[in-house]
């Protein structure tokens, strides 16, 4: 079953949505865990200089990060994370990770499900300066290291020079230690795979293939600001569903005739941004039926 479905009208596509969510509720760990953490650890042997990167005089943040998300799983997370002195186990597979190998970020981006992504203040606003990024929704670690927000964001539509990145600019600077924010953005895929660092633009053959063939992906954002060094943890917690599951979901109705609203309301260059220019009315047909 779906665990988070902003899709259904409960988060709105291209606006901040950032609400508060209590401390135990920071992270978001589930049974896909094994399988997440075992693609991580392959990405970062393959690939790590596509998913880890972080600037000189990161360190002491990044160890502010990995305190952060140690001290969480003790406390809130015991049946998935047996935590020690120096190594953390993972309950249901026994797989043990070191706390002092390094570099702390990525030590602790192999704890969680989550991508982790350090933002700095600087004289342009706040920069990315830092980043374990194993699951990108069609961005790259290498494109966006050392930008802005206005950088990163560029290829948003309605992001920079709007109510939108303004409001996000505020939140960032206001930001208080303890606070945590959380967010919801959504998207369509055409495939299962979790690395996705190119953009995409789903075809498909026929309208039946919408729901056999596609994946809704889910990013659960959160904020953090470290009470050391001021800046501010980002991270980003994939989940990728089949939407041939939809059928299955008791409230399947509900969600498909609101994410059939959220998809008719895109405009032009929100459907480019989103991929689904081709493909966005057959979606909506097949949500269609469904709904009904």
């Amino acid at each position: 079953m779906f665990r988070h479905t902003p899709y259904d009208g409960t988060s709105q596509p291209f606006t901040v949505g950032l609400k508060p969510v209590a401390e135990e509720d920071w992270l978001d760990v589930d049974s896909g865990l094994a399988r997440q953490l075992a693609e991580k650890e392959r990405l970062f042997k393959e690939a790590r200089d596509a998913v880890f990167r972080a600037e000189p005089q990161t360190e002491a943040a990044q160890r502010e990060v990995l305190d952060l998300v140690v001290g969480h799983l003790q406390r809130h997370c015991g049946a998935s994370h047996q935590v020690g002195t120096d190594v953390v186990m993972l309950a249901d597979t026994g797989r043990q990770v070191s706390l002092n190998e390094g570099p702390d970020l990525l030590t602790a981006a192999r704890l969680v499900q989550e991508d982790l992504v350090l933002m700095r203040p600087g004289p342009d606003g706040y920069r990315l300066v830092a980043a374990a990024l194993c699951f990108p929704s069609s961005w790259s670690l290498a494109e966006k290291f050392g930008l802005s927000m206005t950088g990163i964001h560029d290829s948003v539509p309605g992001f920079n020079g709007s109510r939108m990145g303004q409001m996000v600019a505020r939140i960032f600077d206001n930001l208080k230690t303890g606070q945590v924010l959380c967010r919801f953005n959504w998207s369509v895929y055409p495939d299962g795979e979790l690395h996705h660092p190119e953009p995409r633009q789903i075809q498909l053959a026929t309208e039946e293939d919408a729901l056999a063939r596609l994946f809704l992906r889910v990013e659960r954002q959160t904020l953090i600001r470290l009470p050391g060094s001021g800046d501010i943890l980002f991270t980003i917690r994939i989940h990728h569903d089949p939407l041939a599951v939809l059928e299955r979901q008791p409230d399947r109705r509900e969600i498909a005739a609101g994410l059939r609203g959220q998809l008719l309301a895109l405009d032009p260059a929100q459907l480019a941004y989103k991929g689904l220019v081709t493909t966005r009315d057959g979606l909506a047909d097949a949500l269609a039926a469904v709904a009904d």
